[in-house]
């Protein structure tokens, strides 16, 4: 993607060593980025408004990195929370579903598809659009730990720390997001008609 960063000299000037270390630090990063703001967003439109926020706070604040730590987690870090403050007005943060407050729903709905013979029906599923469609119906903060863990392949200690929170809640997190997706899975499946073979 192209984007054109802000720059404290003008047009003729040589860049000042702040914009030397920002180009060489974060900017390679930006492919990244943009994937996870993508794979927040669901909307490439919005996916480049979080990109283009991202970068501006990320120069802004450019005091606060530490040359030659993580910058694609520094980044992911404020992407994530760019992401979250353009969708505050949209749909309120809820750390807890309805789901969640009965944890034997999850499990009862997986004992069911067991029992109707799920492997054979995700196998008969186009997995890649079923999957999206379900991660994007995914509740935060569940979203976000399994969009990094997950796609991006970040650890669970850099997740984190990408979203301020304690490893044990990043596994909490994964657990209840999986258990979600997998929900998610089934009923997709069953909607779109596919169905278990009844054993004979």
């Amino acid at each position: 993607m192209n984007q054109t960063w802000p720059t404290e000299s003008s047009a003729n000037a040589a860049p000042t060593p702040r914009e030397r270390a920002f180009e060489r630090e974060a900017l390679p990063w930006v492919d990244d980025v943009y994937r996870f703001a993508l794979s927040l967003t669901r909307n490439v439109a919005d996916a480049d408004d979080v990109v283009q926020d991202t970068y501006l706070r990320a120069y802004k604040s450019w005091h606060t990195y530490m040359p030659g730590s993580d910058c694609r987690r520094w980044l992911f870090t404020i992407c994530r929370n760019a992401f979250l403050r353009s969708r505050e007005r949209q749909w309120p943060f809820e750390e807890t579903a309805d789901w969640e407050r009965d944890p034997m729903m999850a499990t009862a709905t997986l004992q069911d598809a067991s029992r109707d013979g799920i492997d054979d029906m995700l196998t008969r599923l186009d997995l890649k659009p079923a999957i999206e469609s379900a991660l994007a119906r995914v509740p935060e903060p569940f979203q976000s730990a399994l969009v990094l863990v997950d796609l991006e392949d970040q650890s669970y200690e850099a997740a984190a720390t990408i979203l301020g929170v304690p490893i044990g809640t990043v596994r909490s997190r994964l657990f209840r997001g999986r258990r979600l997706m997998q929900e998610l899975l089934i009923t997709h499946a069953r909607d779109f008609g596919i169905r278990a073979a009844v054993a004979s």
